[in-house]
Protein backbone atom coordinates (compact mmCIF):
# COMPACT_ATOMS: atom_id res chain seq x y z
CA UNK A 1 0.00 0.00 0.00
CA UNK A 2 2.84 2.15 1.04
CA UNK A 3 4.35 1.83 -2.60
CA UNK A 4 1.28 2.49 -4.50
CA UNK A 5 0.31 5.73 -2.21
CA UNK A 6 4.38 6.68 -3.01
CA UNK A 7 3.63 5.76 -6.92
CA UNK A 8 0.46 8.14 -7.03
CA UNK A 9 2.40 10.80 -5.63
CA UNK A 10 5.24 10.73 -8.00
CA UNK A 11 2.74 10.86 -10.98
CA UNK A 12 0.67 14.01 -9.04
CA UNK A 13 3.92 15.72 -8.77
CA UNK A 14 4.91 15.09 -12.06
CA UNK A 15 2.00 16.34 -13.91
CA UNK A 16 1.70 19.53 -11.70
CA UNK A 17 5.13 20.14 -12.92
CA UNK A 18 3.88 19.45 -16.57
CA UNK A 19 1.96 22.72 -16.55
CA UNK A 20 4.06 25.89 -16.34
CA UNK A 21 3.45 28.40 -13.91
CA UNK A 22 0.64 31.04 -14.53
CA UNK A 23 2.18 34.83 -15.73
CA UNK A 24 0.33 36.13 -12.59
CA UNK A 25 1.73 33.39 -10.29
CA UNK A 26 4.96 34.36 -11.65
CA UNK A 27 4.40 38.42 -11.00
CA UNK A 28 3.78 37.24 -7.70
CA UNK A 29 6.92 35.66 -6.38
CA UNK A 30 8.69 38.67 -7.57
CA UNK A 31 6.34 41.40 -5.63
CA UNK A 32 7.05 39.37 -2.82
CA UNK A 33 10.45 39.23 -2.91
CA UNK A 34 12.11 42.31 -2.34
CA UNK A 35 15.28 41.89 -3.78
CA UNK A 36 14.32 41.01 -7.06
CA UNK A 37 16.55 41.69 -10.15
CA UNK A 38 13.06 42.53 -12.13
CA UNK A 39 11.51 46.20 -12.86
CA UNK A 40 7.74 46.18 -13.15
CA UNK A 41 5.95 48.07 -15.79
CA UNK A 42 2.53 49.86 -15.24
CA UNK A 43 0.61 51.06 -18.28
CA UNK A 44 -1.04 54.28 -16.71
CA UNK A 45 -4.71 53.77 -18.11
CA UNK A 46 -3.47 51.05 -20.35
CA UNK A 47 -1.52 51.69 -23.27
CA UNK A 48 -3.84 54.90 -24.50
CA UNK A 49 -0.95 56.01 -27.37
CA UNK A 50 -2.43 52.74 -28.99
CA UNK A 51 -6.48 53.02 -28.20
CA UNK A 52 -8.61 55.43 -25.44
CA UNK A 53 -7.87 55.33 -22.07
CA UNK A 54 -9.23 52.69 -20.13
CA UNK A 55 -10.49 50.82 -23.01
CA UNK A 56 -10.33 47.11 -23.84
CA UNK A 57 -8.09 47.40 -26.66
CA UNK A 58 -5.59 49.46 -24.36
CA UNK A 59 -5.97 46.87 -21.72
CA UNK A 60 -5.40 44.44 -24.69
CA UNK A 61 -2.30 45.75 -26.04
CA UNK A 62 -0.61 46.23 -22.97
CA UNK A 63 -1.20 42.71 -22.01
CA UNK A 64 0.60 41.73 -25.50
CA UNK A 65 3.28 44.22 -24.58
CA UNK A 66 4.48 42.09 -21.69
CA UNK A 67 3.41 44.94 -18.94
CA UNK A 68 3.27 43.39 -15.74
CA UNK A 69 0.45 45.95 -13.93
CA UNK A 70 -2.08 48.11 -16.00
CA UNK A 71 -3.63 50.85 -13.94
CA UNK A 72 -7.13 51.53 -14.39
CA UNK A 73 -10.08 54.05 -13.07
CA UNK A 74 -13.40 53.09 -11.64
CA UNK A 75 -16.50 54.65 -11.27
CA UNK A 76 -20.10 53.94 -10.61
CA UNK A 77 -23.34 54.71 -12.53
CA UNK A 78 -26.67 56.02 -11.31
CA UNK A 79 -27.38 52.20 -11.11
CA UNK A 80 -24.99 51.12 -9.47
CA UNK A 81 -22.95 49.63 -11.91
CA UNK A 82 -19.17 49.89 -12.22
CA UNK A 83 -17.34 51.56 -15.13
CA UNK A 84 -13.82 52.36 -16.12
CA UNK A 85 -13.31 55.80 -16.23
CA UNK A 86 -11.22 58.66 -14.71
CA UNK A 87 -12.91 61.14 -14.74
CA UNK A 88 -16.29 62.04 -12.73
CA UNK A 89 -17.74 63.40 -16.21
CA UNK A 90 -18.36 61.79 -19.50
CA UNK A 91 -16.73 64.98 -21.35
CA UNK A 92 -13.51 64.52 -22.14
CA UNK A 93 -13.30 60.68 -22.81
CA UNK A 94 -16.45 60.15 -24.35
CA UNK A 95 -18.99 61.44 -26.67
CA UNK A 96 -21.53 62.54 -23.52
CA UNK A 97 -21.66 65.24 -21.06
CA UNK A 98 -22.46 65.69 -17.75
CA UNK A 99 -21.78 63.56 -14.38
CA UNK A 100 -21.75 60.17 -14.47
CA UNK A 101 -23.31 59.51 -11.28
CA UNK A 102 -26.50 60.74 -13.40
CA UNK A 103 -25.98 58.16 -16.63
CA UNK A 104 -27.56 54.87 -16.34
CA UNK A 105 -25.34 51.85 -17.87
CA UNK A 106 -28.09 51.38 -20.81
CA UNK A 107 -27.85 55.11 -21.32
CA UNK A 108 -23.51 55.27 -20.73
CA UNK A 109 -23.22 52.19 -23.22
CA UNK A 110 -24.46 53.98 -26.12
CA UNK A 111 -21.36 56.43 -26.09
CA UNK A 112 -18.39 55.87 -27.96
CA UNK A 113 -15.03 56.79 -26.51
CA UNK A 114 -12.68 59.65 -27.54
CA UNK A 115 -9.05 59.04 -28.38
CA UNK A 116 -6.19 61.29 -26.97
CA UNK A 117 -7.09 63.53 -29.84
CA UNK A 118 -10.35 64.38 -28.44
CA UNK A 119 -11.94 62.21 -31.86
CA UNK A 120 -14.37 60.07 -31.43
CA UNK A 121 -13.65 56.13 -31.59
CA UNK A 122 -15.47 53.32 -32.63
CA UNK A 123 -14.87 52.17 -28.87
CA UNK A 124 -17.64 51.82 -26.14
CA UNK A 125 -17.33 52.01 -22.27
CA UNK A 126 -16.08 48.85 -20.70
CA UNK A 127 -17.72 48.16 -17.23
CA UNK A 128 -14.94 46.95 -14.30
CA UNK A 129 -16.82 43.45 -15.16
CA UNK A 130 -15.66 42.91 -19.02
CA UNK A 131 -12.30 44.35 -17.73
CA UNK A 132 -11.58 41.99 -14.85
CA UNK A 133 -12.34 38.86 -17.24
CA UNK A 134 -10.44 40.39 -20.04
CA UNK A 135 -7.65 40.81 -17.69
CA UNK A 136 -7.92 37.48 -15.59
CA UNK A 137 -5.05 35.25 -15.46
CA UNK A 138 -3.11 37.78 -17.59
CA UNK A 139 -1.94 40.74 -15.74
CA UNK A 140 -1.62 42.49 -12.57
CA UNK A 141 -4.40 45.26 -12.16
CA UNK A 142 -3.94 48.66 -10.05
CA UNK A 143 -7.48 49.69 -9.45
CA UNK A 144 -7.72 53.91 -8.56
CA UNK A 145 -10.81 55.36 -7.03
CA UNK A 146 -12.03 51.73 -6.22
CA UNK A 147 -11.56 52.37 -2.40
CA UNK A 148 -15.11 54.30 -2.66
CA UNK A 149 -17.13 51.54 -2.62
CA UNK A 150 -14.72 48.51 -2.32
CA UNK A 151 -17.28 46.18 -0.73
CA UNK A 152 -18.84 45.85 -3.91
CA UNK A 153 -15.85 45.97 -6.06
CA UNK A 154 -14.48 42.59 -3.79
CA UNK A 155 -17.65 41.23 -4.52
CA UNK A 156 -16.87 41.49 -8.33
CA UNK A 157 -13.18 40.34 -8.05
CA UNK A 158 -14.58 37.18 -6.36
CA UNK A 159 -17.48 36.82 -8.96
CA UNK A 160 -14.68 36.89 -11.50
CA UNK A 161 -11.67 35.06 -9.97
CA UNK A 162 -9.40 37.92 -10.37
CA UNK A 163 -8.75 39.08 -6.41
CA UNK A 164 -5.51 37.85 -6.01
CA UNK A 165 -4.69 40.23 -9.45
CA UNK A 166 -5.55 43.28 -7.67
CA UNK A 167 -3.32 46.01 -6.63
CA UNK A 168 -4.72 48.90 -4.25
CA UNK A 169 -3.24 52.04 -3.58
CA UNK A 170 -3.90 54.93 -1.12
CA UNK A 171 -2.64 57.85 1.17
CA UNK A 172 -4.29 57.29 4.23
CA UNK A 173 -2.58 56.23 7.24
CA UNK A 174 -1.95 53.13 8.60
CA UNK A 175 -5.05 52.94 11.02
CA UNK A 176 -7.22 54.38 8.47
CA UNK A 177 -6.21 51.18 6.02
CA UNK A 178 -6.86 49.16 8.85
CA UNK A 179 -9.99 49.97 9.85
CA UNK A 180 -11.12 50.41 6.20
CA UNK A 181 -9.41 47.23 4.08
CA UNK A 182 -8.57 44.97 6.96
CA UNK A 183 -10.72 42.45 5.94
CA UNK A 184 -9.07 42.28 2.88
CA UNK A 185 -5.42 42.88 3.62
CA UNK A 186 -4.66 39.02 3.07
CA UNK A 187 -6.59 39.01 -0.27
CA UNK A 188 -5.74 41.79 -2.03
CA UNK A 189 -2.49 43.49 -2.47
CA UNK A 190 -2.37 46.70 -1.03
CA UNK A 191 0.69 49.55 -1.63
CA UNK A 192 0.72 52.64 0.69
CA UNK A 193 1.38 56.00 -1.25
CA UNK A 194 3.53 58.23 0.59
CA UNK A 195 4.62 61.89 -0.37
CA UNK A 196 8.13 62.44 0.84
CA UNK A 197 8.40 65.92 0.80
CA UNK A 198 5.59 65.94 3.87
CA UNK A 199 7.11 66.07 7.30
CA UNK A 200 5.49 62.74 8.45
CA UNK A 201 6.76 60.99 5.63
CA UNK A 202 9.28 58.66 7.52
CA UNK A 203 7.39 57.77 10.41
CA UNK A 204 4.29 57.15 8.06
CA UNK A 205 6.87 54.00 6.33
CA UNK A 206 8.06 53.59 9.48
CA UNK A 207 4.07 52.62 11.04
CA UNK A 208 3.01 51.02 7.80
CA UNK A 209 6.60 48.61 7.79
CA UNK A 210 6.16 47.74 11.75
CA UNK A 211 2.04 47.07 11.29
CA UNK A 212 1.73 45.86 7.27
CA UNK A 213 4.77 44.74 6.14
CA UNK A 214 3.26 45.86 2.34
CA UNK A 215 5.67 44.52 -0.45
CA UNK A 216 5.96 47.83 -1.83
CA UNK A 217 5.69 51.78 -1.43
CA UNK A 218 4.68 54.32 -4.02
CA UNK A 219 6.87 57.13 -3.48
CA UNK A 220 6.35 61.07 -4.30
CA UNK A 221 8.46 63.88 -4.26
CA UNK A 222 9.01 66.79 -6.61
CA UNK A 223 12.74 67.95 -6.19
CA UNK A 224 15.85 66.13 -6.40
CA UNK A 225 17.65 68.86 -3.88
CA UNK A 226 15.11 66.27 -1.08
CA UNK A 227 17.52 63.93 0.34
CA UNK A 228 14.74 61.74 1.53
CA UNK A 229 14.65 59.71 -1.44
CA UNK A 230 18.00 58.34 -1.83
CA UNK A 231 17.26 57.24 2.20
CA UNK A 232 14.75 55.33 0.98
CA UNK A 233 15.92 53.12 -0.93
CA UNK A 234 18.54 51.97 1.92
CA UNK A 235 15.89 51.93 4.46
CA UNK A 236 13.28 50.12 2.41
CA UNK A 237 15.86 47.65 1.27
CA UNK A 238 15.18 43.86 1.73
CA UNK A 239 11.85 45.51 2.95
CA UNK A 240 9.58 46.43 0.65
CA UNK A 241 9.76 47.43 -3.33
CA UNK A 242 9.53 51.00 -4.24
CA UNK A 243 7.22 52.36 -6.76
CA UNK A 244 7.81 55.48 -8.87
CA UNK A 245 5.42 57.45 -11.18
CA UNK A 246 7.30 58.92 -14.33
CA UNK A 247 3.63 60.55 -15.55
CA UNK A 248 4.85 63.88 -14.93
CA UNK A 249 7.63 65.84 -13.63
CA UNK A 250 6.72 66.73 -9.95
CA UNK A 251 5.82 62.77 -9.24
CA UNK A 252 9.64 61.77 -9.45
CA UNK A 253 12.07 64.97 -9.20
CA UNK A 254 11.76 65.49 -12.70
CA UNK A 255 12.97 61.56 -13.68
CA UNK A 256 9.78 61.67 -15.85
CA UNK A 257 8.87 59.85 -19.53
CA UNK A 258 9.79 63.16 -21.03
CA UNK A 259 13.14 63.35 -19.49
CA UNK A 260 13.97 59.82 -20.26
CA UNK A 261 13.14 60.10 -23.88
CA UNK A 262 15.74 62.53 -24.00
CA UNK A 263 18.21 60.26 -21.87
CA UNK A 264 16.45 56.63 -20.57
CA UNK A 265 20.04 56.97 -18.12
CA UNK A 266 19.29 59.93 -16.57
CA UNK A 267 15.37 59.70 -16.24
CA UNK A 268 14.68 55.80 -15.88
CA UNK A 269 18.04 55.17 -15.07
CA UNK A 270 18.05 57.39 -11.94
CA UNK A 271 14.96 56.31 -10.54
CA UNK A 272 16.63 52.66 -10.64
CA UNK A 273 20.17 53.08 -9.80
CA UNK A 274 20.10 55.96 -7.43
CA UNK A 275 16.87 55.46 -6.05
CA UNK A 276 15.80 52.04 -5.71
CA UNK A 277 12.67 51.84 -8.36
CA UNK A 278 11.80 48.05 -8.98
CA UNK A 279 8.28 49.56 -10.20
CA UNK A 280 7.84 52.21 -12.26
CA UNK A 281 4.42 53.42 -13.34
CA UNK A 282 4.59 55.13 -17.27
CA UNK A 283 2.64 56.67 -20.52
CA UNK A 284 5.18 54.97 -22.38
CA UNK A 285 5.57 50.83 -21.72
CA UNK A 286 6.61 49.90 -25.07
CA UNK A 287 9.40 52.74 -24.50
CA UNK A 288 10.38 51.83 -20.77
CA UNK A 289 10.12 48.07 -21.34
CA UNK A 290 12.84 48.49 -24.35
CA UNK A 291 15.30 49.97 -21.81
CA UNK A 292 14.62 47.71 -19.58
CA UNK A 293 15.38 44.99 -21.43
CA UNK A 294 18.27 46.43 -22.77
CA UNK A 295 19.44 46.08 -19.03
CA UNK A 296 18.63 42.80 -18.26
CA UNK A 297 15.37 43.99 -15.74
CA UNK A 298 12.67 43.27 -17.86
CA UNK A 299 11.92 39.33 -19.13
Amino acid sequence: MKKILTTLFILFATVLCAFPQSRIDTLLQKLHNPTVNYVFVAAHRGDWRYAPENSLPAIENAIKMGVDIVELDVQRTKDGQFILMHDPTLDRTTTGKGEIADWTLDSIQTLHLKNGCAIKTKEKVPTLEEALLLMKGRILVNLDKADRYFDEVHALLEKTGTTKQIIMKGSKPVEEVKSQFGKYLDKVIYMPIVNLDKENAEKQIERFINDLHPVAFELLFVDDVLPLPKQMKLQLAGKSLIWYNTLWDTMAGGHDDDMSLENPDAGYGYLIDTLGAKMIQTDRPAYLMAYLRKRGLHD
